[in-house]
């Protein structure tokens, strides 16, 4: 596996791979999920580029940059041994070589001022500014989004389809713990005792999912009922919502694809997750 860290080194390397290829974009920090993404690409593309860059426009005042782990050379060797055949791992400098406070800025307005957007209302803006520079730089025919982020793969599909970017963006299915829990980078931060109770976040959704089938049920209030299960069990809900999961939008009832979004914080983890639910006709 080859390890590009300047855009010249990239591009030389680039022209070494065949296509089609895929591309997984990473904040680095490995886990099964992430490598779930690359044995993905590696399934359907014939070349795999993953790319490991703590963005600092994702992260607020108040967030964990400074303290995400950052460790280069043990994800290296998992990249490698899952197939990967370029890995992309530029610095700040390299990425935002004015300083992040003045680089341009893409934005997908509405379906980011929802859900997460409201919490954390830079978080989709930096999102899409890298991956936009992420797609311009290594130039890749699909590219791999898990969809435990839901959000952030329907945000980066309509920027794809109305940037017209010629790539595919495809949805992986979520890699879960034995017990349900989601995997992620942040499940570090959960004590002993914390992650005792954290599937119970998994487990509040697909229960409000099954509770979609009731006749005449209250979406509203479903979604308050969840809310207060989850501070019950020991939860601080940031939100729970039963959405469209095209628009992200409250639901109507023309909608038919369906999905129970959560978030909350746990400690000082802030946990995501969401169910599918289909209505059918």
């Amino acid at each position: 596996m080859r390890i590009a860290q300047t855009k010249t080194d990239l591009r030389e390397a680039l022209e070494e791979l065949n296509r089609p290829i895929g591309l997984v974009p990473t904040m680095g920090n490995l886990h099964q999920g992430h490598l779930d993404l690359m044995q993905w690409s590696t399934r359907k593309t014939a070349s795999t580029i993953a790319t490991i860059f703590v963005n600092p426009l994702q992260f607020s005042p108040t967030e964990d940059f400074s303290s995400y782990p950052r460790m280069l050379a043990e994800d290296a060797k998992k990249l490698e041994s899952n197939g990967v055949d370029l890995l992309f791992a530029p610095s700040d400098e390299e990425m935002y070589p004015h300083g992040k406070e003045t680089h341009t800025n893409v934005t997908v307005p509405e379906i980011t001022a929802t859900l997460c957007g409201q919490s954390r209302p830079t978080h989709f803006a930096g999102v899409t500014t890298v991956v936009t520079k992420l797609f311009h730089l290594c130039q890749p025919d699909m590219a791999f989004f898990g969809e435990k982020d839901w959000q952030q793969l329907a945000v980066i599909k309509r920027m794809t389809q109305e940037l017209d970017f010629p790539l595919e963006i495809e949805g992986v299915p979520t890699t879960r713990h034995s017990d349900g829990l989601a995997m992620s980078s942040r499940n570090q931060y959960l004590s002993e005792e914390e992650r005792q109770i954290a599937p119970k976040l998994f487990e509040t959704l697909r229960h409000l999912a099954n509770k979609c089938f009731t006749l005449n049920v209250d979406f509203r209030e479903l979604e308050t009922a969840g809310a207060k299960q989850l501070e019950d069990l020991g939860f601080r809900p940031d939100y729970v919502a039963i959405r469209d999961e095209n628009t992200l939008q409250p639901t109507t009832k023309f909608t038919h694809d369906l999905r129970v979004f959560g978030a909350a914080y746990l400690g000082k983890a802030r946990l995501i997750d969401n169910v599918s639910v289909n209505l059918g006709d």
